[in-house]
């Protein structure tokens, strides 16, 4: 006989998940000195040239040392390889997307009601992972690494807590991960981009998720 599941635990604290929504990076957080915070914009600037120019599928550690007038090895010091270099590049687009839930306007940020700031999210990350898609498809070398990331955690925290404050009933964490599953850059790309499926029909899908879960607007 099968024994049952145990539950998930419980949901954190809201006012202690509140106070522990700071803007996340998307990979593990670094500390810099100065001068090593100057170089590491002087090579994220390069690779954003090279980014807008040839395309993240041509970007290479070997391209950003020659734009930043640097040798390759001071690029490879500070990002270790190519992905932890796409991964610094999508940090800063994190960063204002994060501060726009965290701490921005109505409807998405503080001032509206948590089911408001939920139907608002959707669509935003949707487009902004859109928006960065080659980037954002480029970095992903290890497919279970993304779950684990401090910007993923800090996505799935604020969910989860809208959640909570718009009264959603059953397991959160487990609905949480399931809203930004719908949203996630791999699924959004291939049903806009190759199945032609319109940006406004994919947000309708997430408002009527929310409503179905009890998040109705």
């Amino acid at each position: 006989m099968t024994a049952s599941l145990p539950p998930l635990p419980g949901p954190p604290d809201v006012g202690k998940v509140r106070a522990d929504l700071t803007l996340a990076p998307v990979g593990e957080p670094e500390q810099l000195r100065a001068d090593a915070a100057r170089n590491r914009a002087l090579l994220l600037d390069a690779a954003s040239r090279l980014l807008a120019h040839c395309g993240a599928a041509n970007l290479t550690m070997e391209s950003v040392a020659a734009a930043a007038g640097v040798g390759k090895g001071t690029v490879f010091r500070r990002f270790k390889d190519r992905t932890g270099l796409l991964i610094a590049l999508l940090d800063h687009r994190e960063t204002l997307l994060q501060a726009a839930f965290l701490s921005g306007p109505p409807p998405m940020g503080p001032g509206a009601a948590a089911a408001e700031r939920l139907h608002a999210f959707g669509p935003a990350v949707m487009r902004h992972e859109l928006d960065h898609h080659e980037l954002i498809l480029a970095s992903r070398t290890d497919p279970l690494r993304g779950y684990t990331v401090p910007a993923y955690r800090l996505r799935l925290s604020h969910v989860g807590m809208l959640l909570r404050e718009a009264r959603v009933e059953g397991e959160r964490e487990l609905i949480a991960h399931t809203l930004l599953g719908s949203i996630d850059a791999t699924l959004v790309h291939h049903l806009a981009c190759q199945r032609g499926v319109p940006v406004e029909r994919l947000e309708q899908g997430w408002h009527d998720l929310l409503t179905r879960h009890g998040a109705a607007r």
